[in-house]
């Protein structure tokens, strides 16, 4: 069963979406991730939203692939409607959890520029031992330094 989401976020903002359980059966794994500017075509930007397993506590442009919590990456730029978008994106879709994931976003060339962003999820049942090792790592990603 595939999930979506989609929402706006401002500049410098931070989403969540809510998909722990009280069992934690249930897992979901990253299809797709895209973003599209507000204003498509017309302004200056360079956005760059991220999906977290937990909770940021600073909004950045930043990308750090070593970061054992990030998920997903998508980045998007205009060049004042004389450029088509430029759009890359990164999904580490073999990653599965079964809590709340966060999305950043920050518009790194002005900064201001509000960004849309669509979400799949691929959602799954999890048998005991998936159960154990989802829940095992996200308590491990929030308690680490």
């Amino acid at each position: 069963m595939i999930k979506t989401f989609r929402g706006l976020m401002a500049d410098g903002s931070q989403d969540t979406i809510a998909l722990h359980t009280n069992d934690g059966s249930t897992g979901y794994r990253i299809v797709k991730f895209e973003a599209l500017p507000k204003a498509p075509m017309t302004l200056d930007q360079e956005n760059v939203l991220k999906i977290y397993k937990v909770q940021q506590t600073a909004v950045d442009g930043t990308v750090d692939f070593s970061d054992q919590t990030l998920l997903g990456v998508c980045c998007v730029k205009y060049k004042d409607g004389t450029e088509g978008p430029i759009s890359t994106h990164i999904i580490f879709d073999r990653e599965i959890f079964n809590q709340d994931i966060y999305i950043t976003h920050d518009d790194v060339h002005t900064g201001g520029r509000e960004c849309n962003y669509y979400i799949e999820l691929e959602q799954m049942k999890l048998n005991l031992d998936e159960n154990t090792v989802a829940t095992l790592k996200d308590i491990r990603n929030i308690t680490a330094p």
